[in-house]
């Protein structure tokens, strides 16, 4: 049986060691920082391999234009040959959720780091650390917050976060308008609004969790822009050709 103790306490251990690797960085807020990163470096072949995926259905689109002039006003028989046709290019829309469902156990475990008084049965030393001054066990609203490094360090983490949701978000509409059928109503408005709903984390989560999130969101709202440049052009190209999919 999979022994969680075991897992969190070397999860610990390797934690407190990088901890006082970086301590001339930071040391336990410079860890939680590089090891967000070295997920995402991880998990990177992963999105590249799903924007793969985004430039082979984007080059579909002539032969999704032969396929609605032979089905025509039949759509069952179009959507199945959608189906088929994605198939046979080996593109599954399911692709882009790995990178993020294989970060969260490394949130939850990291998350568990700061908020557990102890680790593996013994006392959890990385509760001391801080960040400025402010420990990362602690939550915005704590009763013992209020301080102007506290603030400040929140304040900042927060203004991170605004700011990669409001470019997350840009990017988001300007996406789902180059769809082959563009959303409306509220599925149009989602997009727009999804990415700010991670600000509500600045209340709940201690800060090491925080700090791990706004890393972790503004290497993706970057990894994106590099990834995808010119991918909207042609896809915008692509479906002017090909037209209104099925519904």
């Amino acid at each position: 049986m999979f022994d969680f103790t075991l897992l969190t306490g070397a999860v610990h251990a390797a934690v407190t060691q990088l901890s006082t690797l970086l301590a001339p960085l930071g040391g336990a807020a410079a860890a939680v920082v590089a090891v967000t990163m070295l997920v995402r470096l991880l998990v990177h072949p992963l999105t590249r391999a799903a924007v793969r995926g985004e430039r082979a259905r984007a080059a579909l689109a002539p032969r999704l234009v032969a396929l609605r002039k032979e089905h025509g006003d039949d759509r069952v028989a179009l959507a199945q040959a959608y189906t088929e046709l994605h198939r046979e290019a080996g593109v599954s829309p399911l692709a882009g959720l790995l990178p993020m469902l294989l970060q969260a156990p490394v949130f939850l475990l990291l998350y568990h780091l700061f908020v557990s008084p102890e680790v593996a049965g013994r006392p959890n030393t990385l509760l001391d650390s801080t960040l400025a001054g402010v420990p990362l066990s602690v939550h915005l609203f704590a009763p013992a917050g209020g301080t102007a490094s506290h603030l400040l360090v929140f304040g900042g983490l927060v203004a991170v976060l605004a700011a990669v949701a409001w470019g997350t978000s840009r990017r988001a509409v300007r996406l789902a308008a180059l769809q082959e059928q563009p959303p409306t109503g509220l599925l149009a408005a989602l997009p727009r609004v999804l990415p700010y709903f991670i600000l509500i984390s600045a209340a709940v989560l201690p800060l090491a969790a925080l700090l791990y999130l706004a890393t972790s969101t503004a290497w993706t709202l970057a990894e994106n822009t590099l990834l995808r440049r010119g991918l909207p052009a042609r896809r915008q190209a692509a479906v002017a050709e090909a037209g209104p999919a099925p519904a």
